[in-house]
């Protein structure tokens, strides 16, 4: 690591990553976007993780979840640990497009889950919250008969207005802003670049190089080996 990048982790204050798949690849997680991704390899995955499949065809929304997102066994890694050792140090946030459950798993604070959380599972009848392992089990809740769902923004369903002011707030109090395994093409999510604090340094730490229209430093290497050098 560049001697100048652990200065500025070590001078922040106001750190806010910005996260996507590539944090939780090394925890077994696969990168749905990749190569051999989830949404390369099925060309309908995008429609089957719809609002608009849940509701026309619940029980193959249920199967296609079960089979191709939850991965219970899954470990935070160092990633998920050196972020969060900053947030609780109260000198981070982080804002993730994963759905995975690590970030939580790992004791982050200052957390948007800014996609939600597929071990947050709730009755779209009564709405009561069920244990994940519940739903695993039935897609049924057992108390009323309503259809369960994980509280995750499914493609047709508008991010939380929480989740957007707390992360629109977190960036603008940034003072370095850490891209990590993340391609930022996804909006609404690319578009918190924006609202970035106008003096806060950006770092992109990915292995496809990246491309913005401001001034930011590029480290393409895997973020594993990053954040195993970096110094909280």
């Amino acid at each position: 690591m560049e001697p100048q990048i652990q200065t500025q982790f070590d001078q922040a204050k106001h750190i806010v990553f910005l996260t996507g798949a590539g944090v939780s690849t090394a925890s077994g997680i696969p990168d749905f976007r990749s190569a051999n991704g989830l949404y390369t390899q099925n060309k309908n995955a995008e429609y089957y993780l719809s609002h608009a499949y849940f509701a026309s065809d619940p029980v193959g929304f249920y199967q296609f979840c079960k089979q191709n997102l939850y991965f219970p066994d899954a470990k935070p890694n160092v990633i998920h640990e050196k972020q969060a050792a900053l947030t609780n140090a109260g000198r981070g946030a982080v804002i993730t497009q994963n759905i995975d459950n690590l970030y939580e798993a790992a004791h982050t604070t200052n957390l948007v889950d800014f996609h939600g959380n597929l071990f947050n599972v709730y009755c779209t009848k009564c709405g009561q919250t069920v244990d994940w392992h519940e739903y695993l089990a039935n897609r049924i809740h057992q108390n009323c008969g309503g259809a369960l769902r994980p509280d995750v923004v499914l493609y047709d369903e508008g991010i939380k207005l929480d989740s957007i002011s707390r992360a629109i707030n977190y960036m603008a109090q940034a003072d370095l802003v850490v891209i990590v395994g993340s391609s930022m093409r996804v909006y609404p999510f690319a578009g918190l670049l924006d609202y970035r604090n106008p003096q806060a340094k950006v770092i992109a730490i990915n292995q496809e190089k990246l491309q913005f229209g401001f001034k930011f430093e590029m480290v393409q290497e895997d973020a594993v080996h990053f954040f195993n050098e970096l110094t909280v």
